[in-house]
């Protein structure tokens, strides 16, 4: 037996100070037993023959591009190869990500060294700084106060953060819902600024040298290599295509996740199961899906088992739905398309709370008095 079921964007705010109670097995020992039903199936087993192949032909991509940047030369079909490096870059992304939760290698070391080289030498991003804030994501998905993914930030997703905005924010906020995409044209640089300002903080930064050097080497090597061979405005604007494509794939690769899901209060308590399972989406697809996303389609299961090897991951989810049904916890999957809606619906939902910047509080004071 199996359940799916899609959450409204309209009803997203979880109410729970207290464990669910469903009439079975307490949460814990049920995810306990859920968890020794993957190890029993062997999916918690390393796949790294899978990895291996995965960086093997994104090398092999990366070094198409490059041959098609040399042989391209002066024309504006280079922006072609700038569109294909945003997209190769992301895949190395999704790489670093599944290396920072143990997927990879069975030594945590091995996961970090690998992880760390995949996203500073490649895609020139701070691997502590990810870690740092994906880490508290992964614990506290969609909690006020926890999750720094809900965090406000040019976009907001509480409606209380909303409210709180004046001026030009607010009217970008209100209509941020169809904003959100084009903004993701600029999340490229955005990461890689994040990363710098990082970097050259003055909190601890594991690793902190190492990545300063793999980012600097690379982003002088890259940029060197493009304003070298293209002319200028040629060389501006490969460089800008490669970033939107970056940023946009990446944010759209991650939206869909836990955007318009369950939001639990601060201070609330929720077993690890409903909390993971209530807070993700799930999008369908297939293996096509899978590679597009890096795992990231299977949402749920990548939050209930974080190490578990992409390519397991299809293969618990029917438990996992199955485990859902059976203690009555709606289980989200959807479609792609359906998931962007859903995403757009909710932020401008969100949005609406924000104050309109052209009200005028003596106009509305006179229509109060003259209703």
């Amino acid at each position: 037996m199996s359940i799916t079921h899609s959450t409204s964007p309209e009803n997203t705010r979880v109410r729970a100070t207290s464990p669910r109670k469903t009439g079975a097995a307490h949460p814990t020992a049920a995810y306990s037993e859920l968890l020794a039903t993957a190890k029993d199936m062997g999916l918690m087993r390393k796949r790294r023959g899978f990895y291996i192949g995965m960086f093997s032909v994104l090398v092999l991509a990366l070094g198409g591009a490059a041959t098609g940047f040399v042989l391209l030369g002066d024309t504006w079909y280079q922006l072609l190869i700038a569109g294909a490096l945003g997209i190769i870059f992301t895949q190395f992304a999704f790489l670093a990500h599944e290396a920072s939760h143990r997927q990879v290698f069975e030594s945590g070391k091995a996961n970090d060294r690998a992880g760390r080289t995949l996203a500073t030498a490649f895609v020139g991003m701070s691997y502590a700084w990810w870690m740092t804030k994906h880490t508290r994501h992964h614990g506290n998905p969609n909690t006020v106060g926890k999750d720094p993914d809900i965090a406000p930030d040019t976009v907001v997703f509480l409606e209380e953060d909303a409210a709180k905005t004046r001026g030009p924010v607010a009217w970008l906020v209100r209509r941020q819902g169809w904003a959100l995409y084009p903004l993701l044209l600029l999340e490229g640089i955005n990461l890689h600024f994040l990363s710098f300002k990082t970097l050259f903080g003055r909190g601890k930064v594991e690793g902190r040298q190492v990545e300063l050097w793999f980012i600097g080497v690379r982003l002088v090597a890259y940029l060197a290599v493009i304003f070298y061979f293209l002319p200028l405005g040629m060389a501006f604007a490969f460089v800008g295509v490669q970033l939107a494509v970056f940023g946009l794939y990446m944010g759209a690769s991650f939206a869909p996740n836990h955007v318009g899901m369950a939001i639990f209060p601060a201070g609330s308590r929720l077993d690890f199961l409903s909390k993971q399972v209530l807070s993700s989406r799930n999008i369908k697809g297939g293996w096509g899906m899978t590679i597009f996303m890096g795992g990231l389609d299977l949402q749920v299961e990548h939050h209930l088992f974080p190490s578990m090897p992409r390519p397991n991951l299809v293969k618990v989810r029917p438990v996992v739905e199955e485990y859902c049904a059976t203690h009555k916890i709606p289980y989200t999957q959807t479609s792609l398309l359906e998931a962007h809606k859903q995403v757009i619906a909710y932020m401008n939902k969100v949005g609406l709370a924000a104050p309109d910047p052209f009200d005028c509080p003596m106009v509305n004071q006179f229509r109060v008095k003259r209703a």
